[in-house]
């Protein structure tokens, strides 16, 4: 192994490590969320906790978020989107949509003792629900993509596509109706986080080779072309 490729490799699985702890804790406090008693009315923003136990949760959670970060990176360093339109598009994407995230768990704070019908709160509201439907485009986009290049094998290659349709299918519906229900569906969908930090850990540490123009699908310079162009 090169040099080059043991830095990537190195790189990758500390990634994976942080993208694998931050989805079970993350799926550890969404559980606990949906026990624990709660200390304010169900209208209060910050329901069920109080003031200051909400500012800890809203910190760890951007934490959280921001280790999710490298996971996504890390992915696209892989090779196993590809090169292509695609990747190009979802890896950014995806991206800055859980850096919003991880910005808009921080941002809450200021909204911990706000009516849940306040404007503030229904700012917040608006926020998640814009970085979520883009987050989870990018990530079905980003995972089309690894299954068409079947750079991945098994059960590895569906985990970037199962983000994205989890969070559409099971997580959005889940916030729109059930407190609970949406407890258990972050849960779930943080998992999945957690599989694609444990398949990033196990990196091999080659990256893709970046395909050429004939590969892309784009044909070669035709040669009667370029004999005529040569004869003129």
């Amino acid at each position: 192994m090169t040099t080059q490729n043991r830095n990537h490799h190195l790189t990758n699985r500390t990634a994976g490590l942080g993208c694998f702890s931050a989805g079970l804790l993350g799926a550890a406090l969404s559980v606990y969320k949906v026990f624990v008693n709660p200390s304010v009315p169900e209208t209060q923003w910050s329901y069920p906790f109080d003031r200051a136990s909400f500012t800890v949760v809203q910190v760890w959670f951007a934490l959280q978020h921001a280790a999710l970060l490298p996971g996504l990176r890390a992915l696209h360093a892989t090779g196993a989107p590809g090169n292509g339109g695609p990747a190009r598009i979802g890896h950014p994407v995806a991206v800055i949509s859980m850096a919003g995230f991880a910005v808009t768990e921080l941002a809450a704070i200021a909204a911990a003792a706000e009516p849940t019908d306040s404007p503030i709160a229904l700012l917040l509201g608006a926020a998640y629900g814009v970085f979520s439907l883009l987050l989870g485009a990018a990530l079905m986009v980003t995972g089309v993509a690894v299954i068409r290049e079947k750079f991945w094998q098994g059960w590895k290659r569906w985990i970037p596509l199962s983000l994205g349709i989890w969070l559409y299918v099971l997580v959005l519906p889940a916030l729109a109706w059930s407190f609970v229900g949406a407890g258990f569906a972050i849960a779930s969908w943080m998992l999945l986080f957690a599989a694609l930090g444990w398949v990033l850990m196990r990196d091999d540490g080659e990256p893709l080779p970046r395909r050429t123009n004939f590969q892309r699908g784009r044909r070669p310079f035709p040669m009667a072309r370029a004999l005529r162009h040569k004869s003129q």
